[in-house]
């Protein structure tokens, strides 16, 4: 007996959907396999990428360490190094300085005069003599400028005195040549002040000791 014809109808509907629906499925399982693999595929991509941009600052950062290891630097670089590293230092310390509204000063390191080191030449040589050592310089300072009572004062061309008894060589004939000139300059001036006076005694003091 033949199925009436709605009943076909509806059964072919049913099939109908189930197809559908498969096909729905399958499409779904499909598409999210491709994405599940594109996903990796982004995944490798983008650590690829993190490598080549992180593996050449490692291979950099070794190379560096590597050369810090091997190079050995002389005691000649280790201290202009530390002349350099100094310098950067004072110059932090001044720009903090500066900022902070302090205004640094110059300690300025004041050096001894000739004059000072000739007469300290000379003290030595009267009160330490162990420890006093012949110096040129002074000396020729102390001959150059003994007649001259600023320079020189009292005290101290007593010491002089004493110091020209051991004066031998050409040095003390040069002294009392000297002397002996300026002697002559001051017997022909018709001067008279008081320090031209006593020049002239310093110098016959010098040529009573030494001729």
């Amino acid at each position: 007996m033949a199925e009436p014809f709605h009943y076909n109808m509806v059964n072919n509907m049913k099939t109908t959907d189930t197809r559908v629906e498969k096909k729905k499925k399958k499409m779904k399982s499909l598409m999210s396999g491709k994405n599940k693999v594109e996903k990796k595929k982004m995944k490798h991509l983008l650590s690829e990428k993190g490598k080549k941009v992180y593996e050449p600052e490692v291979k950099k950062q070794k190379i560096e360490e590597e050369e810090d290891k091997d190079e050995e630097l002389s005691p000649e670089e280790k201290r202009t190094l530390e002349r350099k590293l100094k310098k950067e230092r004072k110059k932090e310390q001044k720009k903090l300085m500066r900022e902070a509204g302090i205004i640094a000063k110059k300690e300025e390191s004041k050096k001894p005069s000739a004059s000072e080191l000739a007469l300290d030449y000379l003290t030595i040589w009267s009160e330490n003599l162990k420890e006093w050592k012949f110096q040129k310089t002074r000396q020729t300072w102390l001959l150059l400028h003994m007649y001259d009572k600023d320079k020189v004062p009292d005290k101290y061309f007593s010491i002089l005195l004493r110091y020209l008894e051991g004066l031998q060589g050409r040095a003390r004939d040069v002294t009392v040549q000297k002397a002996e000139a300026l002697m002559k300059d001051y017997d022909s001036s018709e001067r008279e002040d008081s320090s031209f006076l006593e020049k002239c005694e310093r110098i016959r003091q010098v040529l009573q000791l030494l001729s």
